[in-house]
């Protein structure tokens, strides 16, 4: 009996190649449309699908193999003789081989002015009905989705290799492939008809790299990008000195860009642990990073900084003198290249910090669940906040308290930011109660809290955070507002000439 592959696919990278090492290996190649055309144009023998089924490729090429001559020759059991006498009724030959790939939906999508049309035209239909049918039936037929398998199937054929365990990989990588495009297409139906949260929702992401354990040695992980291009998504980064990132960086890299994502002039961010160790703002990048560095010189050894300008030579010149993980820029000077990559160890990454206001959902996974939210992304404006103290914040405590709230956002709750001039003086991180956050970031700050002001994630239960705010010299605090004891905090206030204000807009994160 002669063996037959069936080959057709968007992705045309080494099928010439391929079809002709299975014809060296005795299979007879049938196809469709433009791959048809690039064997034969190559020299490879092959006959059309058409020619098989003796029906014509309809409807603008959406009806082509959708037909009893194909999915029969696939889905037939070879080891049932009752399927077996069905198909020798039915002059259906089988199909040993499926080689498919794709309609490029994906691309299609992510292309800036694709029209709904041509999004519409590139929803595969015959592509996965083969791939799903090949998969079903792994025993009998070697089913190809990846360009990368050709050369391991071809010797794997030739050297009698193709073993069940072989063909259920391959099965297995085409449920994976067709799982993720129907995804897609989900996802931007879903998007389209405006489904934030539909009854059934699928996630679809591609590996980007093994890492070498999780949290902690014992722990495995690996990392994975959305399909569709995010801005200013560390997936995006590109690494170009430096051991590989490990779970723990990337955790951290991510909360990096986030805080970083929230400004637009010069900005410098040093992270340890998921939480700002330093953040900094200035009239140039160097004063950022001045800035971001004398927050916390104790804490930013062994962190990541990020700065949303190009690293000059002076800067590298201050970030080569401490001990960093990573250093994250949207560019590097060729002096500063020269200066950083004398440390061996250090990951230095180049990364477009543009579009980062791009609302995401966050996904959390939990024991037999997982819980999805919109990403708190929301843009505060000073015109909507409410001033309940009888002092009204000056414009440069205005400014200051917008930034210290801008950081407090991704403090890990409870958190208490101290700021002044642009610059976090103190962090108070991931307590239980708010006045220990408070007190913490008030040590950390020290004599500099003197006329400093103070943020908070959410509102005060108690007046107690304001005492110690107002014994260390806090000039003007904002905070959330609507503690059903807020006027206790106001008073105090008003008896230390403090200046509140209430943004009414919480920023929890756990």
């Amino acid at each position: 009996m002669k063996k037959r592959a069936l080959i057709s696919v968007s992705d045309k990278r080494g099928i010439v190649e391929f079809a002709s090492g299975l014809q060296k290996l005795g299979f007879e190649i049938i196809s469709t449309g433009g791959t048809l055309a690039a064997l034969q144009q190559a020299g490879v023998e092959a006959t059309g699908v058409e020619t098989v089924t003796g029906f014509p490729e309809i409807l603008d090429g959406r009806v082509k193999t959708l037909h009893p001559l194909i999915h029969g020759g696939i889905l037939n059991k070879r080891n049932d003789e009752l399927q077996q006498q069905q198909l020798r009724e039915n002059n259906i030959e089988q199909i040993d081989i499926v080689a498919v790939n794709l309609y490029p939906f994906k691309e299609t999508v992510s292309k800036e002015n694709a029209s709904h049309e041509e999004i519409i035209e590139n929803i595969d239909i015959g592509g996965p009905s083969m791939l799903r049918a090949a998969a079903k039936n792994y025993q009998d037929v070697l089913v190809i989705v990846n360009p990368e398998d050709y050369e391991n199937v071809l010797d794997r054929l030739a050297s009698g290799q193709a073993t069940e365990a072989f063909r259920q990989r391959l099965a297995a990588k085409v449920f994976q492939h067709t799982a993720q495009y129907d995804a897609l297409i989900a996802q931007y139906f879903s998007d389209k008809t405006d489904q934030a949260y539909p009854q059934d929702f699928t996630v679809t992401y591609e590996k980007v790299q093994d890492l070498r354990y999780g949290e902690n040695p014992h722990q495995t992980a690996a990392f994975y990008q959305t399909p569709l291009a995010v801005p200013m998504s560390l997936a995006a980064a590109e690494q170009w000195h430096g051991k590989e990132l490990s779970y723990n960086n990337i955790q951290d890299a991510n909360a990096c860009l986030e805080m970083l994502a929230e400004f637009s002039e010069p900005a410098a961010v040093a992270v340890k642990h998921m939480n700002p160790c330093g953040i900094g703002a200035g009239t140039d990048i160097e004063e950022a990073f001045g800035k971001a560095y004398a927050a916390d010189p104790i804490s930013i050894f062994g962190g990541i900084v990020a700065v949303n300008r190009e690293v000059t030579t002076k800067l590298a010149g201050k970030l080569s003198s401490i001990f960093l993980e990573i250093v994250i820029a949207p560019a590097y000077s060729s002096e500063a290249k020269e200066i950083l990559t004398k440390k061996k160890n250090i990951r230095l990454l180049t990364l477009a910090m543009n579009g980062a206001s791009t609302a995401l959902m966050k996904l959390t996974s939990v024991k037999g669940g997982l819980l999805v939210q919109s990403s708190d992304s929301k843009v505060l404006h000073a015109a909507d906040f409410s001033y309940p103290t009888k002092r009204k914040p000056t414009d440069t405590e205005m400014q200051d308290l917008l930034f210290a709230e801008k950081a407090c956002k991704h403090v890990k709750s409870n958190a208490i930011v101290v700021a002044k001039n642009q610059q976090t003086l103190g962090v108070g991180a991931g307590q239980m109660n708010r006045v220990g956050a408070a007190l913490i970031a008030l040590e950390q700050a020290g004599k500099k809290s003197q006329t400093a002001v103070m943020a908070s994630d959410a509102f005060f239960p108690m007046p107690d955070t304001v005492e110690a705010a107002a014994k260390a010299g806090i000039a003007a605090i904002i905070q959330p507002g609507g503690s059903k004891r807020d006027q206790d905090s106001v008073a105090v206030c008003d008896e230390h000439g403090i200046a509140m204000v209430y943004t009414n807009t919480r920023h929890f994160k756990h």
